[in-house]
């Protein structure tokens, strides 16, 4: 019995293309279209004001987002959870980042007033939303309710 296809669509790290994945096929190594480079899918990728609506309404699975900036301590703790999270979900959830310094649009849409704000999406629209340095089991029952 074939699985259905997860798609989405991320951001190459290298060149900032576009491309439309199978999740399902995370394991296999995607690639992207334009330079060739691999498209890692088992760490957070980086979102930006210009691709972050595409990303969030393309993709098939829950998308959670970490708004954080270099200089904040208690975002600077939340890294290695969010390292942790995006491996053993792959193919499952996307995790990304949103550099609010360099993204002050989508600081402002999202309201962001105290980082890091982790928020959930499901389908395009905000599901889960919640402010602070996260333990691991808080974030999971984040992820876990986007996935109802």
């Amino acid at each position: 019995m074939q699985t259905a296809q997860q798609k989405a669509t991320v951001a190459c790290a290298h060149c900032g293309r576009l491309n439309r994945v199978d999740l399902a096929r995370a394991a296999d190594g995607p690639k992207c279209g334009a330079c060739g480079n691999p498209i890692v899918l088992d760490r957070p990728m980086r979102l930006t004001d210009a691709v972050f609506d595409r990303v969030v309404a393309d993709s098939a699975v829950p998308v959670v987002v970490d708004f954080y900036a270099d200089w904040c301590g208690p975002c600077k703790m939340m890294a290695p959870v969010l390292d942790q999270v995006a491996r053993e979900r792959s193919g499952r959830v996307l995790v990304a980042k949103v550099d609010t310094d360099a993204n002050p649009m989508l600081a402002r849409k999202f309201s962001i007033a105290s980082i890091p704000t982790l928020i959930t999406f499901s389908g395009g629209a905000e599901v889960g939303r919640e402010l602070g340095a996260l333990p691991k089991p808080r974030l999971d029952a984040l992820i876990d309710r986007a996935l109802r």
